[in-house]
């Protein structure tokens, strides 16, 4: 049964783009960029609209091609050696309503020709919700570790970037030393290809995520923004 959503013409889409990562290129394609990667990608953000609320009522799907949860195909060059125009993965953040970047709270789904995976919590806060989120897992211990537990059952696992030492406030001794280490708190699972191709991919989405539930309300308290 064909998807609604994407199909293995993403895949090859996302495949010839690694090769030919040029303007001239992507110029040409352009067309295919937009039947095999934008528009599925707005109608399964319009799908996960409706499903979203049993994970979280306070996150946003947003179909908009520009400032909406699909990010942009062009790539950030201020900063970056790689000087390549264009990502090569699809990118869907459903980000909280109390969020204005890919910093806040929220889920995400990847989708790239050699890798495709879900994530939620929130990647690489700045230096205020980063603390508000280490005290508060000092503060309510068992709280978080209950939450990374069912983490753990369901095929979600804890992902990012850790510091090398303990930030500073903070106990080296702490039996949580190493979470209060991390600079992401974001856990994730792999989706595999053929659900990505399948008719059920938001489905498939929530069954993913739905078990990291506990996690991300952990996340929300300790930032202070609803669930």
């Amino acid at each position: 049964m064909e998807s609604d959503f994407f199909g293995s013409a993403t895949f090859a889409f996302l495949s010839d783009l690694a090769e030919n990562n040029s303007k001239e290129w992507f110029g040409a394609n352009r067309r295919r960029y937009e039947e095999t990667l934008k528009e599925p990608a707005q109608r399964f953000i319009l799908a996960m609209g409706d499903r979203l609320p049993e994970f979280s009522p306070s996150l946003r799907a947003d179909p908009r091609p520009l400032g909406g949860s699909l990010f942009r195909i062009h790539r950030d060059l201020r900063f970056s050696k790689d000087k390549t125009p264009y990502k090569t993965h699809v990118g869907v953040q459903f980000r909280h309503l109390a969020g204005k970047d890919a910093h806040a709270p929220g889920v995400y789904v990847h989708i790239e020709a050699d890798e495709c995976f879900v994530g939620l919590g929130v990647w690489r806060p700045a230096s205020a919700p980063l603390r508000a989120i280490r005290e508060a897992i000092v503060d309510s211990p068992d709280g978080w570790a209950t939450a990374v537990e069912a983490l753990t059952r369901s095929g979600l696992s804890l992902a990012g970037e850790s510091l090398k030492r303990i930030p500073r406030g903070f106990d080296a001794d702490h039996p949580l030393a190493s979470d209060l280490r991390r600079k992401d708190f974001i856990a994730v699972a792999p989706l595999a290809p053929q659900q990505v191709l399948a008719p059920d991919l938001p489905d498939a989405v929530m069954r993913s995520i739905l078990p990291g539930a506990s996690f991300f309300r952990f996340v929300c308290d300790a930032l202070g923004v609803q669930r």
